[in-house]
C-alpha cells in the first residue's frame, strides 16, 4: 500500500507525480510517453524515478492506457474502459 511516512516529502511521492501526470493528460487527452516522462523529470525533483510507478498507478486505477503503435499514453477517464 502507498503510505506516507514522516520522511516522505509531499512533492516527491508517487501520488503527487500521478496527480501531475493526470492533470496534464486531462488537458491533452493523448501525450507521447517520452514527453510525459520529460515533463515529470522537469516538474518534480526525482520525477524520472517516480514516473514509471506513477504511470503504473494510473493504469491500475483504470485512468490511462498505453498505445504501443504510437508510443503514447491516453487518458480514458473513469468508467470509459468498461
Amino acid at each position: 500500500m502507498l503510505r506516507p511516512t514522516k520522511h516522505s516529502h509531499p512533492d516527491r511521492t508517487v501520488i503527487n507525480v500521478s496527480l501531475l501526470l493526470l492533470s496534464r493528460l486531462k488537458m491533452q487527452r493523448l501525450d507521447e510517453y517520452d514527453s510525459l516522462r520529460q515533463y515529470a523529470k522537469k516538474t518534480v525533483m526525482g520525477g524520472d524515478v517516480l514516473f514509471l510507478p506513477a504511470l503504473n498507478f494510473l493504469f491500475l486505477m483504470g485512468l490511462v492506457e498505453y498505445r504501443p503503435k504510437t508510443d503514447a499514453v491516453e487518458y480514458i477517464g473513469p468508467n470509459e474502459n468498461i
